[in-house]
């Protein structure tokens, strides 16, 4: 390249032929490019611009303020003067252009690195400054004789396209200024701020760096899962909160977001090679559950526990057995606590294959089936098959069914956790018998729709 004393005028070699890539990489490039191509009134000048440059047909290509010119020889090998133009900004519409360049530092720091940002592009548009030629707006003139755009000139803007994705400022040559004039005046400009006002940010604007994600450092590494959920600010103040903020909600709701995020970050560590799988969405039921269960302390203070229950449909003493529900194993444990359903075909079959394969012959408690809950005769012990298969430990305390720990998947081992926490609670199970049912959830009488179906068995021996 050789710069002339004003840089007004650059010259660059001829570059070498084109061969199976594409001619522009850059955005502006192909904006460039565009140009021409949409402009075009036939296509066949176009097509035959690109053969040329892939044969390597043009030759040294001067840049000047509104005209680029080339000599490009034809498939005849005959030399032809290529010329382009591009109106020139006025100087109204390059003050316009410098104040929105001189903003954002990061657009200064764009240009010196040869990019060309999208958004100070754009909000040059929008205050009426075209910086990249709109359509039909590359004329052309070549000495084929051609009244419109040719090959050879074709080849010329396709030649440029190449040269703008090395140096986005022979655009703005092409537009009028020089680089130096350039940014001369956008350190002008800058040093021109007025005292006091605010520094302008470090950096390059968010949207202009995802749009040049493909020249961004490496992300850094991804971070550890802490050990424990972060622990939410103080809210004990001397300051009465105003009215509608409620402090004891506001701990509750903090310390269960820091929990969710833990747990989403330990998730998305543990998928990156693909998407842990979305988690259904809670009822408004559910949810009150799920926050009266993270903060045990609270819900209990300043009537946080009886408006939870309020919202959850369900008094304190429900809400008290919903929330033990929900820490042995979420949703699902609350919907084993609180909903009883018809155990049938295929269900009936395999919850009648674990029942029979659980215990020894000579071992097997005697069990009165009532829906999906199968209760011990004689004992305060249950066990609920829940719809994934999985069984649920239950135990009689004051009364009520209560749960006894986690899922298992064959009903024994439910049932020894729920024997196992059974001791003092002996006296339930003559209750029981004098009921002749199963407690205050509507579970007398008789040995339900399934207890003739075998489900039922007499200890033997």
């Amino acid at each position: 390249m050789k710069a002339h004393e004003d840089d007004r005028e650059r010259t660059f070699a001829a570059l070498p032929p084109a061969r199976g890539k594409a001619f522009a990489q850059s955005w502006w490039g192909r904006a460039w490019l565009a140009a021409l191509e949409d402009g075009a009134l036939e296509s066949e000048p176009v097509r035959s611009g690109r053969r040329l440059v892939r044969a390597g047909a043009v030759g040294a290509v001067s840049v000047r303020p509104g005209r680029i010119t080339a000599v490009v020889r034809g498939r005849d090998r005959t030399a032809h003067r290529a010329d382009v133009m591009l109106d020139e900004l006025s100087d109204a519409e390059w003050d316009r252009f410098l104040d929105l360049a001189a903003e954002r530092s990061g657009h200064v720091a764009a240009l010196l690195d040869r990019e060309m940002p999208p958004h100070l592009v754009e909000d040059a548009e929008t205050a009426g400054v075209a910086l990249l030629p709109g359509l039909g707006e590359l004329e052309a003139e070549c000495d084929c004789g051609a009244w419109d755009h040719c090959g050879h000139t074709a080849a010329l803007c396709y030649q440029v396209a190449r040269l703008l994705d090395q140096d986005p400022f022979l655009l703005l040559l092409i537009r009028g200024r020089a680089e130096h004039a350039v940014l001369d005046d956008l350190q002008t400009r800058g040093a021109a701020a007025p005292v006091g006002a605010p520094a302008p940010p470090e950096g390059v604007d968010a949207a202009e760096a995802y749009a040049a994600g493909d020249v961004l450092p490496p992300l850094p590494a991804l971070p550890e899962v802490p050990a424990e959920p972060g622990v939410p600010p103080s809210l004990d103040t001397d300051v009465p909160a105003p009215p509608g903020v409620e402090p004891a909600a506001l701990r509750i709701l903090a310390a269960r977001a820091a929990a969710a995020a833990r747990l989403h970050l330990a998730e998305a560590l543990r998928g990156a090679a693909g998407s842990p799988a979305p988690a259904e969405r809670l009822t408004v039921s559910q949810d009150t559950v799920r926050l009266a269960a993270g903060e045990a302390d609270e819900t209990g203070s300043d009537g946080v526990g009886e408006r939870l229950g309020a919202g959850s449909g369900r008094g304190r003493e429900q809400l008290a057995r919903a929330v033990r529900a929900w820490r042995y194993g979420g949703a699902a444990a609350l919907s084993v606590l609180e909903e009883e359903w018809a155990v049938e075909g295929e269900a009936l079959a395999r919850a009648r294959a674990a029942l029979e394969s659980a215990w020894e012959e000579d071992e097997r408690p005697v069990l009165r089936a009532r829906g999906n809950r199968w209760t011990v005769v004689g004992e305060s012990g249950q066990v609920r098959l829940g719809r994934d298969g999985r069984w649920w430990p239950y135990r009689k305390e004051g009364g009520r069914w209560v749960p006894a720990g986690i899922a298992a998947r064959d009903p024994a081992t439910a049932l020894a956790a729920a024997r196992s926490s059974e001791e003092g609670e002996t006296g339930e199970a003559g209750d029981e018998n004098k009921q002749g049912g199963e407690g205050r959830e509507g579970e007398q009488g008789g040995e339900g729709r399934e207890g003739g179906e075998a489900l039922s068995r007499a200890r033997r021996g």
